[in-house]
Parts: C-alpha cells; structure tokens; sequence
C-alpha cells in the first residue's frame, strides 16, 4: 500500500488528472447593450435559450444587439410588489390589519398568527 501513495501533494495542489478526451460543450456568444450603451458579452451553449435580457453592470436591463424592439416595453408594464398588494386588498383593509398586528405585538403576542 505504501508504494501506492503520494507523497508531497498538499491539499489545494492542482489535480493529476489531464485534459485529454475532454470535449467542450459548443458555445455561441450573445452581445447585449444597455440604454446607456454598454456591451456585455454572454456566452451560452450552442442549444441553450439565450434570454431577452439581461442586467448589466451599470444595473440597467440589457436588450440582445441583434433584437427588434425594447421587450421591457412591450406587454404587460412590470407591477411594484406595492400595485401587487392593492389588487388584493384596499387601504382602509390594509390599516384595519396593521392595526390588529401593532395591537398583537404589543400585548406580546405572535406576529405570524
């Protein structure tokens, strides 16, 4: 067993193992631009979706270069978790249970019941 192990080799030293026989997945680049211009270059697998967007690092919503139209624009405008919210219940519902909850918590009550 002994002239099996090796010797030397420390934890984060780099694998024995080579690269031989290994075959990339084909990949493909996607550019996106940003409205203030920015260019970011994603490379995706030859068969995978490339997404309508993508965020750059300015934090803006990226479009692909080659794409027609803005889709942020088109559709459905994106809702606030606030627009959310008032779909589901009115002010004066919303107040009523705020209320409830304040008045729970301060007779030390739990909060999630």
């Amino acid at each position: 067993m002994a002239e099996r192990s090796l010797r030397g080799r420390s934890i984060g030293a780099k694998s024995l193992e080579s690269d031989e026989g290994v075959v990339l997945a084909e990949r493909r680049d996607v550019v996106y631009v940003c409205p203030q211009g920015h260019r970011t270059i994603v490379s995706f697998a030859s068969q995978a979706a490339a997404p309508a967007t993508w965020f750059c690092h300015c934090g803006l919503a990226c479009i692909q270069e080659n794409s027609d139209g803005d889709p942020l624009e088109s559709g459905k405008p994106k809702r606030s978790h606030y627009d959310m919210l008032m779909e589901r219940r009115s002010e004066e519902e919303l107040k009523k249970l705020l209320a409830e909850r304040l008045e729970k918590h301060a007779n030390g009550g739990d909060l999630l019941d």
